[in-house]
């Protein structure tokens, strides 16, 4: 068991989009003889992008899963979505590596998702290292991306590779550990050899800088530095591997996937330098006390799944990261969250699209199951006579709903059922149904998220839909207070019916709903029939006077009425007191209410003036301004209806670079001017 997860890594490709991930996964993949060709994004044949809805667009929309053998190590590759709309599947799929290969685009530099990445692996105490791309692009510049991450990165990154030429004459790369240059033809072949005479300056001064750096992570080494003494590379490679894994700094290398150079000293570099599933932290989880514990690779067996795949045809596939033991390639497992005990048949191993059965599993291993009755996305597995839990990743907030609309009559139940199915494999996804606006509400990180999310409901199980904007849950309130009769008085052959009350209505705080006070004395109104009036009121005050939207924040007090011995009923006195309900919510000085948004925006101080002045024309109002490093964060409270399809607009002012959170606070009044026009609105809808 040891000797394999030894030689095991796993590492998580991170970024902003665009950045090449895909395409350096590929190249990994052609140079270790699992494919026979380099797949291209832009043609749509690479072996992680291959959803119709990747294929598309040509990003990755889900992360991608692979393995390939190098030098006799197995390298597990994690290539996760780089666009903001899926990076909730990124922030998921982190936990499951031991180390995070950062790119940083050599032409680009960093952007606002690859900071976000950098963040969740602190969080995760998750060691990383830095694979600056596309040196061969024109503009492309080692040392402004570099500056770029010392800027912007903490732990400290040091650079460990230079390259040989720049932008089109880029063609090899000097190692500064071990001192050589590799030249390239190509084909993705080094050819070893001595460092171009220009670059010998340069090369000397940053393996100096270094080693400086490097000894910092071991005492003995920086006295041997200190008295002058020359490290060996094994030596520096000891301490470069102890500093990644206990994030003292982070190394920084350098090529270009598109043109195969640099590629193999990365993999180099992951089997020789970075941690394998041994050589982690214990991981915290909680015992079945909710004590917290650290749980060793070579405890009894546990897992948590990261990733679940909802496929029509061959159900759940789970997909989960071995923490601790073994597994068979079939057999038995507790899972902890739904308390239940889980069976599998097969183990299978992930490559892209493609499944292969496993033989079994040790610390560290990636792998997935398919069919488990109760196991979804966050739940803990684990030996049932050693019970415990692991904290996994929350979702990220939702930013943007839209109201679903079916193309064919009667397929509401056929939507809310196969979206529930997709939300297995997408926790970021948000499904409601809105009673009150009768609508089917799909909310989610932004509208290509969604757009996504309904191109694969009808690839997958044949359901069209319409987007619209969700309708506005606005209310009405009263203003004034008034006192005023419900009288309702029916004569026909027999019986006829009989009920008359009297009440006064008047306004509460906001917030304070609906308060019903019973003042009736001398037996005007017999007691058996008070809860009628009530009633007639709750069940009226749903649909408002003003536009049909329910009515909040009042009290009613019943103080007079009359009845009659042979024609009162319940039902007289309830529409007796719907009857005044309406006559004293119109008399009253009705007003429309519309929900307040709580919002944080994150933006680069560059962006701040743009973001004020859209606010103040989205009637927002700014309550508070902080920083968060090289951010700024502006609180404001902005009405519901301005900030539905915020998501777009906001990426568009800033590039990309600002982010939010939105959450309800309140309902405040509707300005005059807006409040007819949608009054007008519902009357219409009405009609």
């Amino acid at each position: 068991m040891n000797d394999i997860a030894e030689k095991l890594r796993n590492i998580v490709f991170v970024a902003h989009g665009g950045a090449g991930k895909t395409s350096l996964a590929e190249v990994m993949l052609f140079n270790a003889g699992v494919t026979t060709r380099i797949g291209r994004v832009e043609d749509g044949n690479t072996v992680m992008d291959f959803e119709p809805e990747e294929l598309k667009r040509t990003s990755s929309i889900s992360s991608g899963f692979s393995h390939f053998t190098w030098k006799k190590h197995t390298i597990s590759l994690i290539d996760t979505p780089g666009d903001s709309n899926f990076f909730s599947d990124t922030k998921s799929c982190m936990q499951a590596a031991d180390c995070a290969v950062v790119l940083i685009d050599g032409v680009d530099g960093i952007k606002v998702q690859t900071e976000q990445a950098w963040l969740y692996a602190e969080q995760y105490n998750l060691p990383c290292m830095i694979f600056i791309n596309k040196l061969d692009r024109e503009r492309a510049s080692l040392s402004r991306a570099f500056q770029d991450a010392e800027n912007t990165f903490h732990p400290k990154p040091i650079i460990t590779q230079i390259p040989i030429g720049e932008e089109a004459d880029f063609k090899g790369i000097v190692d500064l550990i071990s001192m050589k240059a590799y030249t390239y033809d190509g084909s993705g072949k080094a050819t070893p050899g001595d460092i171009p005479s220009d670059l010998q300056d340069q090369a000397a001064s940053d393996r100096e800088a270094l080693i400086e750096n490097i000894a910092e992570a071991d005492d003995a080494l920086v006295e041997k530095y200190l008295e002058g003494e020359s490290l060996t590379d094994e030596e520096i490679r000891t301490a470069l591997k102890k500093g990644i894994r206990e994030r003292i700094f982070v190394p920084v290398l350098c090529g270009s996937a598109i043109r195969n150079i640099g590629v193999d000293l990365l993999c180099d570099f992951i089997i020789g330098c970075l941690p394998s599933p041994l050589d982690r932290e214990a991981w915290p989880a909680l015992d079945a006390s909710g004590n917290q514990i650290m749980v060793k690779p070579d405890d009894p067996f546990s897992a948590f799944v990261f990733k679940t795949i909802a496929d029509p045809y061959a159900g759940r596939l789970s997909i989960f990261r071995v923490v601790s033991g073994t597994l068979g390639s079939d057999g038995n497992f507790f899972n902890v969250n739904k308390d239940a005990k889980e069976r599998f048949n097969q183990l299978l191993d992930i490559s892209g699209k493609e499944q292969k059965p496993a033989t079994g599993a040790v610390p560290g291993s990636i792998v997935a199951v398919a069919k488990l009755k109760e196991t979804t996305t966050g739940d803990t597995l684990c030996d049932d006579r050693r019970k415990i839990r692991f904290q996994c990743a929350e979702p990220l907030p939702i930013l943007i709903s839209f109201a679903l609309e079916s193309k064919s009559k009667g397929d509401e139940d056929k939507i809310y059922i196969s979206l529930t199915k997709i939300r297995e494999e997408d926790p970021s996804l948000k499904l409601d149904r809105n009673s009150e606006t009768s609508e089917i509400l799909l909310s989610g990180l932004g509208q290509v998220h969604i757009e996504a999310t309904i191109e694969k409901l009808k690839r997958k199980f044949n359901v069209e839909v319409n987007l619209k904007t969700p309708k506005v849950p606005y209310r009405e309130t009263i203003k004034k207070k008034v006192r005023v009769q419900g009288k309702h008085k029916k004569q026909s052959g027999g019986h006829g019916q009989y009920g008359d009350c009297w009440i006064q209505m008047e306004p509460l705080p906001r917030g304070k709903g609906f308060e019903f006070v019973d003042a009736v004395v001398g037996g005007s109104i017999p007691r058996n029939y008070i809860p009628a009036v009530e009633k007639g009121i709750l069940e009226t005050c749903g649909r408002g006077v003003l536009a049909g939207f329910p009515c909040v924040d009042f009290r009613v007090t019943l103080d007079d009425g009359s009845f009659h011995a042979v024609d009162s009923s319940e039902m007289a006195f309830k529409i007796a007191g719907a009857l005044a309900f309406k006559k004293a919510a119109a008399e009253a000085k009705p007003v429309l209410l519309e929900p307040i948004m709580k919002v944080a925006i994150t933006t680069p101080d560059d962006f701040m003036g743009d973001i004020m002045g859209d606010l103040n024309s989205r009637r927002g109002r700014v309550v508070g301004m902080d920083s968060e490093g090289k951010y700024q964060v502006i609180k404001a409270e902005v009405p519901m209806v301005e900030f539905l399809t915020y998501a777009p607009d906001l990426r568009s002012m800033t590039g990309g670079r600002g982010i939010f959170t939105m959450e309800f606070s309140h309902y405040d009044e509707v300005p005059a001017q807006f409040a007819d026009k949608i009054i007008e609105e519902a009357h219409k809808a009405k009609e």
